[in-house]
């Protein structure tokens, strides 16, 4: 009599020798993959780690030419600024003073920014080389820029030089020969009048009431006020180029407002209107607003005999207003 079999006992056998295999088979293959993935990935980290990849060489060397790159650029930029430095002095102390031209003040050219002006985010460990450049190129270009408009100026000084020669107060106010007592100098001094400590901003030329004063350089008579700040019958002229030209306490006025005048050309004669306490001529020099030494711009080596050619031409020729 055959033996029985339990019912399904043929479906469990195949069950397990087939299908629960299968299943085992598929776990242990993915977890032999997914360990030697890593073991792989574990390796290749140590492995670059310690030592560097042909890619990872290459991108060595790039980088390094690059930083090599940047080191040269660097040291021609600090060559330029040198050489850009060296421009401004020159143009200070030289072409400036050529022309009695005051420096061009161009505060953004010589200022620097802050840091968090220039971006880094992207620069990682080479920021502050790639940075450091940037500044340099910026500062270059911006003291470009200043000397740049520095020299326009100079050039427009360049093409008028010979009316800025002759517009420049350059002589003496007055015929030294006629000048009597001493001259009253220019800064702060005890005020004759007042009695008290006060800046003077000419000079004073002490001489008879009706002595020729002649205008110092060429230029045109602008109105002043009768009278005004104790100056008594005055006398400004704008010579142009950042220069004017005062003559004060004067007895007699022979320009008018307007009225075109050469170096040299008798304009007025001393008096002792205004604020005064006797007949003189108070001559100030007033360049770009500000009053200065009038000394300062007389010809020292002018021999008398020069002084009075420079007024004998002046009456030859006189410019009117058209």
């Amino acid at each position: 009599m055959e033996q029985a079999y339990p019912q399904n006992t043929l479906y469990d056998f195949i069950r397990e020798r087939f299908v629960l295999p299968a299943r085992l088979w598929i776990y242990r293959y993915v977890r032999f993959v997914l360990v030697i993935f890593i073991l792989a990935l574990i390796a290749n980290l140590v492995f670059s780690y310690f030592f560097y990849t042909p890619k990872m060489w290459a991108l060595r060397r790039d980088n390094n030419e690059i930083v090599m790159k940047y080191e040269l650029l660097n040291e021609k930029l600090t060559v330029s600024l040198n050489k850009v430095d060296e421009i401004r002095a020159r143009d200070h102390n030289v072409y400036r003073s050529i022309f009695s031209a005051d420096t061009l003040d161009v505060p953004i050219a010589w200022g620097s920014f802050s840091d968090e002006y220039y971006e880094s985010a992207g620069y990682g460990r080479y920021a502050p080389l790639m940075i450091g450049t940037e500044k340099m190129i910026d500062a270059l270009a911006r003291r470009l820029y200043a000397e740049s408009l520095s020299l326009d100026e100079i050039e427009v000084l360049a093409v008028d030089k010979d009316l800025m020669t002759e517009s420049v107060p350059a002589i003496w106010p007055v015929d030294k020969n006629k000048v009597r007592g001493h001259i009253g100098a220019f800064g702060t001094r005890v005020d004759p009048v007042y009695r008290s400590i006060r800046r003077h901003e000419g000079m004073d030329f002490a001489g008879p009431v009706g002595t020729p004063i002649y205008a110092t350089g060429n230029g045109r008579v602008i109105a002043t006020p009768a009278g005004g700040h104790g100056y008594g019958r005055q006398i400004m002229i704008d010579h142009g180029f950042g220069y004017k030209t005062r003559y004060a306490h004067l007895s007699k006025i022979d320009v008018l407002p307007g009225e075109y005048v050469k170096r040299g050309e008798k304009i007025g004669e001393m008096g002792s209107t205004g604020k005064s306490t006797g007949s003189h001529l108070h001559y100030e020099v007033i360049h770009r607003g500000v009053p200065v030494n009038p000394i300062n711009y007389f010809s020292r080596d002018m021999s008398i005999e020069d002084f009075r050619a420079i007024v004998e031409s002046a009456r030859e020729i006189t410019y009117e207003d058209d």
